[in-house]
């Protein structure tokens, strides 16, 4: 039986990039370099804070509590609220641990470039972390709604960051997508209050079959679906590419911390927790959203091998690959739900380790197309850049020894345990295909002779050895740590409790609390 306890804890959690965007502001000085170290300080220092009140709550919620902290009262049945159980746990895990990271990369990576406005962009970073770890600990529809949206603005100034035609142009792409995505779930919010008097996140579901009649179900959740675009599934994900015009951290925060994570983690709180596990296989609707799913594994994959810019390739992969967490809940099964949920922390530390090491090669060599990347990894400083970048690809193949092949080893097991072997075709078909359009850029940057020629991308230009040496090494630590971290997850699943927090989540929606 589970113990909801009021405690703090939450609002300490999300108030440390609250008061780090309010210092950011209060730092500022356009002309004092010392205004500038106090800027990045306070967002190291913040990193590091939120991350151990994250941690503090792990052994808490592991010992069967739910941490909980009333915010406001809109009206009965209508509140904004924190509630930490173990799946939230796990994306504010993942937010805070990475933020600290790329925060330390940004260092590097915008000073290197000499890149505008640093300071909204650190600001705006702060706000996007804020609302990312809001919609983890939220109770609720409402609470996770407020804070997506919180997301989505905050994330336009860092997409649109170089304001230029390009930028601008992405920006409201980016912008058109999520805010119409936005409307559908403020729908679907609405509807859900009326059908059940509330908006709570229930493992196992609010809704029933006495909720209203089916067909009506069924259209809630295409509402749904078509709010959570953030998880960028196919038809609507042409937003995400494009999105790629901004600096290589931001592309980290959409794809590893935050933006489509919000997605993704929606897709699970819907189908767990509004809809339950009985519903949707009642509804049928666990088929329809798996093979969806499927079809965006594939054909981002295709897609993915038709790029030859590097953070567009890895912006398809990411397409394809936040879909196994679609596709894990969807089969509605034990083991699929598990892999899941733990895809959510691991593909985050695989996908952030290959766009660090792209922003990297960016940094020092100035090239950002694969075909001119002949011989990288094996001169100057790329080595290590280039191995990080091996684990990473790896990872997402699903191969040992690295966290992905966990997350996909369980999915597998799920597809058999739902009596679906037809879906344990499509990883496998999914994975040769990641294997497919990784495998040339490793073979390119190990085994292919350097061509000595630069590119003609905005983000390329070759850094002088005085100017690259000290910011590099502000780039390629991080990058080395989350790529170790993503090899220690596949030999120790429950480092920080990743896997016991997993395994609790989902032994309380498919056994009731």
């Amino acid at each position: 039986m589970t113990v909801v306890v009021e405690s703090i804890r939450p609002v300490l959690a999300v108030a440390c990039p609250a008061i780090c965007a309010l210092l950011i502001l209060l730092f500022y000085h356009p002309k004092l370099s010392t205004r500038v170290n106090l800027r990045e300080s306070c967002t190291i220092t913040a990193g590091v804070i939120q991350f151990l009140i994250v941690l503090s709550m792990v052994p808490i919620i592991l010992e069967g509590q739910e941490l909980r902290c009333h915010l406001l009262t809109i009206c009965p049945g209508i509140v904004l609220s924190y509630k930490v159980d173990a799946f939230g746990l796990l994306f504010a895990f993942t937010s805070s641990c990475l933020w600290i990271l790329v925060s330390l990369y940004s260092i590097g990576y915008m000073r290197a470039l000499k890149e505008h406005a640093q300071t909204r962009y650190f600001f705006m970073f702060a706000l996007a972390i804020f609302a990312a770890v809001s919609m983890a600990m939220s109770e609720n529809l409402v609470t996770f709604y407020v804070f997506y949206e919180t997301l989505t603005a905050s994330t336009y100034w860092l997409v649109a960051h170089h304001e230029d035609k390009e930028a601008l142009f992405a920006g409201r792409k980016y912008l058109t997508y999520l805010l119409t995505s936005g409307w559908f779930l403020f729908t679907a919010t609405v509807l859900t209050y009326v059908l059940t008097g509330t908006t709570d996140f229930v493992p196992n579901g609010i809704l029933s079959l006495d909720s209203a009649a089916p067909w009506v179900l069924m259209i809630l959740f295409a509402l749904f679906m078509l709010g959570l675009m953030k998880a960028a599934w196919i038809p609507f994900h042409s937003w995400l590419p494009t999105a790629m015009v901004a600096p290589t951290p931001v592309s980290a925060l959409l794809h590893a911390v935050a933006v489509v994570k919000a997605g993704v983690f929606g897709f699970v709180r819907v189908v767990c927790y509004i809809y339950g596990i009985d519903l949707m296989s009642s509804l049928g609707l666990g088929l329809i959203l798996a093979s969806i799913a499927s079809f965006t594994m594939i054909v981002g994959s295709f897609l993915a091998i038709g790029q030859d810019n590097l953070k567009r390739r890895l912006a398809y992969s990411t397409i394809s690959q936040l879909s196994y967490i679609i596709f894990g809940v969807a089969l509605l099964s034990h083991f699929g739900a598990i892999g899941s949920m733990i895809h959510i922390p691991f593909h985050g530390f695989m996908k952030i380790t290959l766009f660090l090491c792209a922003g990297a090669i960016i940094v020092a060599t100035g090239k950002t197309e694969v075909s001119q990347m002949a011989g990288i990894g094996r001169r100057g400083q790329m080595p290590i850049t280039m191995i990080a970048f091996t684990i990473g690809a790896i990872g997402m193949c699903g191969a040992p020894p690295v966290c992905g092949f966990i997350s996909k080893w369980y999915l597998c097991l799920g597809t058999l345990e739902a009596g679906m072997p037809i879906f344990l075709g499509v990883i496998l078909i999914s994975s040769l295909l990641d294997v497919v359009y990784f495998f040339p850029i490793i073979r390119t940057a190990f085994f292919e002779k350097p061509v000595e020629t630069n590119g003609g991308g905005r983000e390329e230009r070759v850094r002088s050895k005085e100017t690259e040496q000290p910011l590099y090494l502000f780039m390629v630590i991080p990058l080395a740590i989350t790529a170790i971290f993503s090899v220690i997850f596949c030999f120790f699943p429950h480092t920080f409790h990743i896997l016991d927090l997993a395994e609790m989540a989902v032994s309380n929606i498919f056994g009731g609390v």
